[in-house]
C-alpha cells in the first residue's frame, strides 16, 4: 500500500506540474503532433469499455460503467503486479541462482521493483484514462502519464545499469584492474548522464521545447571546459592510465625522472614513493605524456659485463680462461643458454677486456642479484687459478733528459 500511495502521490504531483506547463505554453501544446501511440492506448481503451457496457451492463448508466472499468482496471493492475513479483521474479530468481556469473542475481532483484511499480504506473494511467472527465483534465491525466511512465523506465535502467557496472566493479578487483580505481567516479558519470538524457525525453515527450536549453548547456560546457582545462586535462590523463594500463598500484616504475612503487592513482594525480621513501605526486596529464618504464614487467633480465685483465696476460692463458668463462655461464641452469656471449673484445688503455652477456630467465631480481654474486665470486676463481689479475686504471710515465739523470744520479 505505501507503494501505491507513493505512485498516486507522483501521478497527482505529476499532473500538477503538466498542469502549469500546459497553462503556461497552450499555443505551443496546441501545434504539438498527436502522439499515435496514447491514441491507439486510448481507443483499445474505449473499445474495452464500450465491450464492457454491451457485454455485461446494457441497461446501466454510461458514466457508471466507465467508473466500474476504472475498478477492473486498477484489480487487473495490482493482479499483474503481484504475478510478476511473486511468480515471474521468484523463479527468475531461483534461476539466476544456478548459473556461474553473479550478474543475473543481482540484476533481476534490481529490476523487480522498478517492473512492477511500471505496472501500477500503467494501471493507474489506464484507470484515470477511462473515467469520463472533461478534455483539460483528460489532457493533464495524459500528461501526468507521460511523466510518470518514463520516469519508471528511467529509474530501471538507473538500477539495472547500477547492477552492471558493481558486477564489473567486482570483476576489476578481484583482477586487480587499474579501471577499478575509477569505478565509482564511472558509475556517478553515467548516472548523471542517464538522469540528464531522461530529463530531456521526457521535456521531448511533453512537447517542450528543447533546442534553446541544449544550446544553453553547449554554451555553458563550453565555458566550462575552458575555464577548468587543467582539470579536465588530468582527467583524461586518468583514463588514458586506466586504458592503456602501463602500471597498477604496487608496481615499480619509472615516469620521466622518478623511479618509484605506485602508491595511488587517482582521477587528478598519481602518487609514487621513490626510492628515498619520499612521495611524489605527479599529475595524469604528465603520466599520459611522459615515456613509463614498468621495472615491475620484466620477462627476463638481461647482464652485459666487462672484465679486465692485465697485459701481462698470455694469449694462451686469455684462451683458457674464455672458454672457463663461458662455460661457468652456460652450467647455469637460470640462464638461457642460447643468450650467452663471451668474448676476448678488446685492447683498453690499460686492461685487456673480456665481454660478457647473458639472460635471466626469471624477473626477480633478489634472486637475479644472487645469481651475479655466485658468478662473479666464480669469475674471480678462475682468474686466480691462473695466476692473472685484473687490471685498474694504471699510467706509465717515462723520464728523459738532463732532469732525468739527475733524478737517477740522486738514487
Amino acid at each position: 500500500m505505501p507503494r501505491l500511495c507513493l505512485i498516486f502521490t507522483v501521478l497527482l504531483g505529476s499532473l500538477t506540474a503538466a498542469r502549469a506547463a500546459d497553462e503556461a505554453a497552450a499555443p505551443a501544446a496546441s501545434r504539438a503532433p498527436v502522439n499515435s501511440v496514447a491514441t491507439g492506448a486510448t481507443d483499445l481503451l474505449e473499445r474495452f469499455v464500450n465491450w464492457l457496457h454491451e457485454s455485461y451492463f446494457p441497461t446501466t448508466n454510461d458514466h457508471l460503467v466507465h467508473w466500474v472499468a476504472c475498478g477492473i482496471l486498477f484489480f487487473l493492475a495490482i493482479l499483474l503486479r503481484k504475478i510478476i513479483t511473486n511468480v515471474i521474479f521468484f523463479y527468475l530468481k531461483k534461476l539466476a541462482a544456478k548459473t556461474e556469473t553473479t550478474l543475473d542475481d543481482k540484476l533481476f532483484p534490481a529490476l523487480e521493483t522498478p517492473t512492477a511499480t511500471l505496472v501500477m504506473a500503467l494501471g493507474i494511467s489506464a484507470s484515470l484514462t477511462v473515467l469520463q472527465v472533461s478534455e483539460q483534465v483528460d489532457r493533464l491525466i495524459g500528461k501526468g502519464s507521460i511523466i510518470a511512465i518514463l520516469g519508471v523506465i528511467l529509474w530501471g535502467f538507473i538500477r539495472a545499469g547500477g547492477a552492471i557496472l558493481d558486477h564489473l566493479e567486482e570483476i576489476a578487483h578481484e583482477k586487480q584492474m587499474t579501471v577499478a580505481t575509477f569505478m565509482p567516479l564511472i558509475k556517478k558519470s553515467l548516472f548523471v548522464l542517464t538522469v540528464v538524457v531522461g530529463l530531456i525525453i521526457i521535456a521531448d515527450s511533453l512537447g517542450a521545447k528543447i533546442g534553446a536549453l541544449l544550446t544553453s548547456l553547449g554554451i555553458g560546457g563550453l565555458a566550462f571546459a575552458l575555464a577548468a582545462q587543467d582539470t579536465i586535462a588530468n582527467l583524461f590523463g586518468s583514463l588514458v592510465v586506466v586504458m592503456d594500463q602501463p602500471f597498477k598500484v604496487g608496481d615499480t616504475v619509472k615516469v620521466g625522472a622518478n623511479t618509484g612503487t605506485v602508491e595511488d592513482i587517482g582521477l587528478r594525480s598519481t602518487k609514487i614513493r621513490l626510492l628515498d621513501k619520499s612521495l611524489v605526486v605527479i599529475p595524469n596529464k604528465s603520466v599520459a605524456s611522459e615515456a613509463i618504464t614498468n621495472l615491475a614487467r620484466f620477462t627476463g633480465r638481461r647482464v652485459e659485463q666487462v672484465l679486465g685483465l692485465t697485459y701481462n696476460t698470455r694469449p694462451d692463458q686469455m684462451e683458457s680462461l674464455v672458454a672457463e668463462l663461458r662455460k661457468i655461464v652456460e652450467g647455469e641452469s637460470e640462464i638461457d643458454a642460447s643468450s650467452v656471449h663471451v668474448y676476448f673484445r678488446d685492447f683498453n688503455a690499460s686492461s685487456m677486456d673480456v665481454w660478457l652477456v647473458y639472460v635471466v630467465k626469471s624477473p626477480d631480481f633478489a634472486a637475479h642479484m644472487k645469481l651475479r654474486q655466485r658468478l662473479n665470486l666464480a669469475f674471480m676463481r678462475a682468474v686466480e687459478t691462473r695466476g692473472l689479475s685484473f687490471a685498474f686504471p694504471t699510467q706509465t710515465v717515462m723520464l728523459d733528459g738532463p732532469v732525468a739523470k739527475q733524478i737517477a744520479e740522486r738514487k
